[in-house]
């Protein structure tokens, strides 16, 4: 069956209407939307009245609402890359790497939880947004992957094992807990509880010992007011 059009880009043409900021506008009220609503419950009409645009602006910039959440997407996966940037770049700690990775994570599922639950929740029954989520998961996986294979001790430590089967269980880990979180279920909606658990898992299979919580290391508290 063929993918429907929800995976593919919005489209771009030299002949764009003279008010290029139509295109934000829809981008941004769709997100405000979502903020409220459920992406099956929001039509094209709900965004175009949101928006202020017509249907023939709309269209011609995005060929359905699938493509409007695709765009959304994309730029949250973008700056989720970006958060993880310290870990994968190995410039630096990769214990606190990581963590601040997670924190990071955390935060940018929070502010863009709408758009990310959107995309979470209909990839199942639409192909062209499953196979865009999937697409931007591998990146994650990708960067992961590499990660991984470019520390020889990781290496060593994981033996045998797949690499990039450890990395995809990771990502996908990290996928589901932060959709929780997101959703608001419990514990996973106390940020601190979220960023120990997933930073634990990563470390303790890639570096192999458990990490202790800032909070719980002695004086931490008091170092932390005093930065304060």
């Amino acid at each position: 069956m063929p993918s429907k059009p929800g995976a593919q880009p919005a489209r771009r043409s030299a002949a764009e209407p003279a008010s290029t900021g139509l295109r934000e506008r829809i981008l941004s009220a769709t997100r405000e939307l979502l903020r409220e609503r459920r992406f099956d419950a929001l039509s094209v009409a709900d965004i175009l009245t949101a928006a202020e645009v017509s249907r023939a602006s709309f269209y011609f910039y995005f060929p359905s609402k699938q493509a409007v959440l695709g765009e959304l997407v994309r730029d949250a996966v973008a700056q989720g890359q970006q958060a993880a940037d310290p870990w994968i770049g190995g410039s630096q700690d990769p214990v606190a790497a990581l963590r601040a990775g997670v924190r990071d994570g955390a935060r940018l599922w929070r502010d863009n939880a709408g758009i990310l639950m959107a995309i979470v929740e209909s990839q199942g029954s639409d192909e062209g947004l499953r196979a865009l989520w999937l697409e931007q998961m591998n990146l994650f996986t990708d960067a992961a992957t590499a990660r991984i294979e470019s520390d020889p001790q990781v290496r060593r430590r994981l033996g045998d094992m797949d690499v990039r089967a450890v990395a995809a269980s990771l990502t996908w880990m990290g996928e589901r807990l932060y959709y929780l979180a997101a959703a608001g279920v419990p514990p996973f909606d106390d940020e601190k509880v979220l960023v120990d658990v997933l930073t634990n898992a990563w470390a303790s299979i890639l570096y192999g010992r458990p990490v202790t919580p800032p909070s719980r290391i002695p004086g931490a508290e008091q170092r932390k007011d005093a930065a304060d």
